[in-house]
């Protein structure tokens, strides 16, 4: 069995970090979204593994190599643009053959991993298989309705009136039968060959399609929101230690990690929390679920409940909270300034002020 990885979305919904960043690079508890998701593979007992890139090509192939620190062999597979999943089954059609495989969005996280979803898939091995889990907001994903048996009858794609409140879970397992549904589908209004018409096609030409409802955490990383969510819960399962340096003017409660180099000073840490290495505390309060990444500098300032990326500075700046801030950042106060807000904004960026 092989594994499909998709890794070459443009990320539009977490700009501007995007803009100059992968988003499955974006880390969570500072590691990359992605790596949760390879090793969850590797877990499954899957080594093979193509992985679909984009524009940001050079970026994954740089963090993941040749897959060995994952006890993976990965295969790079370059896709033109983001054509829709469907596409990219199309496009890996050589390096899937003619195994079954495991599709993965590379943006998704799924806590507990796939291992028991793979070993029953192999078990029973319908012609696909999809997990769902209930949504608020169901026009926002493809959708799957099901008869009263629990059997899938029809799945729809991001649709205006949704028929359930089931979305379709960014993992799918597919035996080679799903190479003639994507051959047999035309693009969406959207310009995209959908997964969902591809699985709707195999439905109505009599094929085996089965899914299974999730009730564990499952979360699309494409907002700021999801991916300060997901950072939330893995911290809370991260068990804390101290590689770094805490003096004793300094306050650690809870599950707090400390990387090796990362020097604390006169500062208050509240886990679940991660500090990454050779990064620097001073006079500060960090909050609950907090991610900073290596060689920070956080000084005479109060955050939480945010991820702040690599090389990012952070200086007399009162309560941050619920923030997403990009590599070698700087965010400081104004000074000398009367009551007025002087801003440098990427595209698609949200401010919220509050005077």
């Amino acid at each position: 069995m092989k594994a499909l990885v998709l890794s070459g979305g443009a990320g539009t919904r977490l700009r501007p970090i995007t803009h100059s960043y992968a988003k499955q690079l974006v880390p969570v508890a500072n590691k990359p979204v992605l790596f949760y998701g390879l090793e969850a593979i590797a877990e499954a007992g899957i080594t093979e593994v193509g992985i679909v890139v984009g524009d940001t090509a050079p970026e994954i192939r740089q963090a993941v190599g040749d897959g060995s620190a994952f006890g993976l062999d990965i295969t790079y597979i370059q896709q033109s643009a983001p054509l829709g999943l469907a596409h990219a089954v199309l496009i890996a059609r050589e390096f899937l053959g003619d195994e079954d495989f495991v599709m993965y969005l590379g943006d998704n996280f799924i806590v507990g991993g796939i291992t028991h979803l793979v070993d029953r898939f192999r078990e029973t091995r319908p012609d696909a298989q999809i997990l769902l889990t209930k949504v608020s907001d169901p026009s926002a994903f493809g959708v799957a309705e099901l008869d009263v048996s629990g059997k899938v009858v029809a799945l729809e794609e991001k649709p205006a009136a949704p028929r359930s409140d089931l979305a379709v879970v960014g993992v799918f397992l597919f035996t080679p039968a799903v190479h003639e549904a994507v051959q047999g589908i035309q693009p969406s209004a959207r310009g995209e060959l959908e997964i969902t018409d591809a699985l709707q096609w195999l439905i109505d030409h009599g094929r085996d399609v089965r899914s299974t409802t999730i009730s564990g955490y499952w979360k699309d990383t494409g907002n700021v929101i999801d991916m300060l969510e997901v950072n939330r819960a893995v911290l809370e399962g991260v068990e804390g230690r101290i590689d770094g340096s805490v003096d004793e003017a300094s306050e650690i409660i809870g599950q707090v990690t400390i990387e090796a180099g990362a020097e604390i000073r006169g500062s208050r840490i509240v886990g679940p929390a991660v500090i990454g290495a050779n990064t620097l505390i001073a006079g500060s309060y960090v909050g609950p679920s907090t991610s900073i990444a290596p060689d920070c500098r956080i000084e005479s300032s109060e955050i939480e409940f945010s991820i702040v990326l690599a090389g990012a500075v952070i200086q007399g700046v009162r309560r941050i909270e619920s923030s997403l801030i990009g590599r070698n950042t700087e965010v400081t106060p104004a000074t000398g300034v009367p009551v007025a807000h002087r801003l440098v904004l990427g595209d698609h960026s949200k401010v919220r002020i509050s005077s």
